[in-house]
This record gives C-alpha cells, sequence and structure tokens, in this order.
C-alpha cells in the first residue's frame, strides 16, 4: 500500500469525518479476513511491486492488493484485491470516487467517479464510471454498469447489460441479464432476463418474467411465472407457471399452480387456485375461485367460484335475515349459474296471450310433505308438487338435473298459470256480474212497466165498477118500473 503525502494532507482536509474513517477501516479489516493468508502468500507477494508502482497516486485511506489495483486512484477510501481492481493505467480516466470496495479480476476496473460500490467477483461492474451505490457478486455481475445508481446484483451475469437503470436487484444466474429499467427485483435462475424498459417489476423463481420486455408494475412469483409476459402490465402470478402465456395483456391476478397459464389476450382477470382459470385464453373481466375451475377457452365477464360435482354446499353469511325491499329473487340454473328472471319485453321473442296454456295448473296435485332427514335434519313440514307428477302434466314446468331427471319444480311459472286460470275466472265472474246488472235492470223495466199497467187496470177497474153501479141501478128502475 502507498499513500501520497500531499494527497493524504488533501483528503485529510475533505474527508476527515471520523465515523467515515472508522467505518471504511473497518470494512478494509473485514475483507482482508475473507482473503487467506496462503493467498497473500501465493500471490501478494509476487505483485507487490506491481501494487507499488501501480498506486503512486493512491488516494488517502486506499488499500490495493495485486497488479495495477487501483492504479492511479485519486479517490479516498477505497479498497481493491485483484488484478486491475479499481484501476486503469490511464491516469486520466482512473478512479476519482470514494468508498469502493473491489475484489477479484478487473472488478470496478473503469471506475471514475462512481462512490461507495462494491464488487466481487471476475470483472463484476466492470465498466462502472460514475455509478455509485451498487452491490454486484459473481462473475460479470453488473458488467455493462455504467451510471446507474443503488442497482444489486447476485450471481453470474446478473444485471450483466444494466448500464444506467437505478435501484434494480438481481439475485441468481443471469436474472435481469438485459436490464435497462428501474425499480426491478429479480430472484431466481434467469428472472426478468430479457427486461428492456421495465419498471417496478417483482420476479421470484427461475425463468420468473422471463421475456419481460417493457412491461411495469408486474409481480411474478414462482418457477415460470410471467414467462411469456413482453408488455402486459399490473399483472400479478404467484405459483408456479401461473399466467404462463400471457403476452401484452394486463391487470390480472393469478395465484395457485398454474392458474390462468393459458391466458394469452385476456385482461382484468382474477384466478384463485391450482389450474384456476386454466383454460381461458382471450376473455377479459372473469373471476374463478377454486382449484381445476378452469372456466371456458373465451368467456369472459363471468364468475366462478368452486368446482360442479365437488362442492355440494354453499354458506354465505349476512343474507339470511336481512330485508332487501327493491331487490329480485334469486334463481340457479341446473349448471350452478344464479341470477333473476328478466321480465322486460327487451329480453322476450313470441310473445303471446297463455289463454288455456295455463289450464295445465288446474290438474296438478298439491301435497304436504317433509324432506328426508340428511337433507333436512328438522324435518319441518312443507307444501308443494311433486316434480314427476308435475312432469306428467306439464313437461315444461320441471327442471332436470345433468342426468336429465326431473329435479324441481318451476314455482314461479306455476304462479303465472295460476294468476292467467285467476285472470280467466275473474273474467268470468265479471261478465256474470254484468249479465247480472242487466237482468236487473230488465226486471226494473218491468216492474216499472207492470206498475203502470197495473195502475192502469187499476183504473179500468174502477171504472168498470162505476159502470157495474150505474147499470145495476138502471137495472133496478126498470124493474120497479115494471112492477108498477
Amino acid at each position: 500500500m502507498a499513500i501520497n503525502v500531499a494527497q493524504k494532507e488533501r483528503h485529510q482536509k475533505g474527508h476527515s469525518n471520523p465515523e467515515q474513517v472508522t467505518a471504511m477501516n473497518n470494512l478494509q479489516r473485514k475483507i482482508k479476513t475473507l482473503v487467506p493468508r496462503t493467498l497473500f502468500s501465493a500471490l501478494a507477494l509476487p505483485f507487490a511491486f506491481f501494487a507499488l508502482v501501480k498506486n503512486l497516486h493512491a488516494g488517502f485511506g486506499d488499500t490495493a492488493y495485486g497488479y495495477g489495483a487501483n492504479g492511479g486512484s485519486y479517490g479516498a477510501y477505497n479498497s481493491a484485491f485483484g488484478y486491475f481492481a479499481l484501476g486503469s493505467n490511464d491516469l486520466n480516466t482512473s478512479n476519482r470516487g470514494n468508498y469502493n470496495v473491489g475484489v477479484g479480476y478487473q472488478v470496478l476496473a473503469h471506475n471514475f467517479y462512481g462512490e461507495s460500490n462494491t464488487a466481487v467477483g471476475l470483472q463484476a461492474l466492470f465498466y462502472n464510471t460514475n455509478g455509485s451505490g451498487s452491490t454486484a457478486l459473481g462473475y460479470r455481475a453488473l458488467f455493462s454498469h455504467v451510471d446507474g445508481n443503488g442497482n444489486t446484483a447476485t450471481g453470474y451475469q446478473a444485471l450483466y447489460s444494466n448500464s444506467s437503470g437505478n435501484f434494480n436487484t438481481a439475485t441468481g444466474s443471469l436474472s435481469l441479464y438485459s436490464n435497462v429499467g428501474s425499480d426491478n427485483t429479480a430472484i431466481g435462475y434467469t428472472s426478468l432476463y430479457l427486461n428492456k424498459g421495465g419498471n417496478d417489476n417483482t420476479a421470484a423463481g427461475a425463468y420468473a418474467l422471463y421475456n419481460n420486455g417493457t412491461g411495469s408494475f408486474n409481480v411474478a412469483t414462482g418457477s415460470g411465472a410471467l414467462v411469456s409476459n413482453t408488455s402486459g402490465a399490473n399483472n400479478t402470478a404467484v405459483g408456479y407457471q401461473t399466467l404462463q402465456n400471457n403476452g401484452n395483456s394486463s391487470n390480472n391476478t393469478a395465484l395457485g399452480y398454474q392458474a390462468l397459464r393459458a391466458n394469452t389476450g385476456g385482461a382484468n382477470n382474477i384466478a384463485i387456485g391450482a389450474n384456476a382459470g386454466a383454460n381461458l385464453t382471450t376473455g377479459s373481466n372473469n373471476i374463478d375461485i377454486g382449484a381445476n375451475v378452469v372456466a371456458s377457452a373465451g368467456e369472459s365477464n363471468t364468475i366462478r367460484i368452486g368446482k360442479s360435482g365437488t362442492q355440494t354446499k354453499t354458506l354465505i353469511a349476512g343474507i339470511y335475515g336481512k330485508t332487501v325491499a327493491a331487490g329480485v329473487g334469486a334463481i340457479v340454473g341446473s349448471t350452478g349459474q344464479l341470477g333473476t328472471v328478466q321480465s322486460s319485453v327487451r329480453f322476450k321473442d313470441n310473445i303471446n296471450p297463455m289463454d288455456k296454456a295455463s289450464e295445465a295448473v288446474l290438474a296438478l296435485n298439491p301435497v304436504t310433505f317433509r324432506y328426508k332427514k340428511e337433507l333436512d335434519p328438522g324435518h319441518i313440514p312443507q307444501f308443494g308438487l311433486i316434480a314427476e307428477q308435475v312432469e306428467k302434466v306439464s313437461p315444461d314446468l320441471v327442471v332436470r338435473d345433468n342426468e336429465g331427471k326431473a329435479m324441481t319444480v318451476r314455482y314461479d311459472a306455476v304462479n303465472a298459470m295460476l294468476l292467467n286460470e285467476f285472470l280467466k275466472e275473474h273474467r268470468k265472474v265479471q261478465e256474470q256480474r254484468a249479465d247480472i246488472e242487466e237482468l236487473k235492470n230488465i226486471a226494473a223495466r218491468q216492474n216499472a212497466v207492470i206498475a203502470k199497467q197495473q195502475k192502469q187496470i187499476n183504473a179500468l177497474a174502477a171504472g168498470l165498477q162505476k159502470v157495474s153501479a150505474r147499470t145495476e141501478l138502471q137495472k133496478c128502475g126498470s124493474m120497479i118500473a115494471t112492477n108498477n
């Protein structure tokens, strides 16, 4: 180690912080303990002369071991161990940075103004000139790094091509190999390997986000997660080969083994569970929850929870006993689809009066019953119909299971048919009432005629009585006259 007295005085003025001096000296002592004494015996002594020759301009507080190490340095508190570590023969381009540590062949070989860098491994941080605060551990880790800051590369050629990207972390062989973006984290073999301009990505697992080029804000955890993603953004993939084929789609979330693995163009999908949404390709806005809830290739705007035939009971809190005054009743189809009945004319074709079609309900046989105890342990009395009996009367009034067997009755349709029959009877009653009223009116008119006629009869009777009285008087007069 060689120290220039004049520069020592200059650097003592510019770097007189006791805490920095103490911290750097401690770091140097720790690094020295990492190098076996046998290595010093075998290598350090033969090159001791060259190290002294190349460090005639060594800065204050510098430590150098190896041919050309820290060559022509004007910086301070640097430690260089290895052939041309932190050094160049050209004093015009030699190190002027401070607080750097280089261990290995040509590590930080071109460093000029970069500070607080640590490079361990052959040609680690080889081209770094002005970048600061970076750490490279491994063969050619951060090899092409020039002026980026705050990067950490651990592993064979990790962050190899990164030149100006900042605050990236790469752990694993070839991780973030092609990177020029910033704020990325890659953990695992070739994770984020092809990342060019993507920022704020996190990849943990071999090949995770391998092909990512410009996509940003992605999270891939698991081997092969988002491996094909190129420009898609805001995706989250957790699990082996999750979102494996996703290329440029965004805003997808996949949690579980091979979840959303076939997705190529769909966006805004959520899949939770092993193989959840595994068949989706181009559909968007889907939610698939549950193991093997694979969905259909191109479907969109669909929610699937649980697998038919696997889950046999659904319990959802916050529904029972809660009134929804403006709501409608929910309907469950034989496929498990949940929905409501739409009544607007906008959704209907072939609209015709029900007429006599509703008369089928008149042949139905309502019964009382109790469900079997495995269905209803409480054995509560029920009122309704038997699907098989209804099927014989009107097959359209039953819902069938996956085997085509009658399972339940469409009570909503029965209600509509009952309404039609009620209205038909109501119309009959109204017609009868009208007839009765007409008959009453006729009877009233007849009564009026009868009353009038009765008056006339009474008048005629009175006249007849008068005539009869006169006649009687005349007869009496005639008899008297005759007698006389």
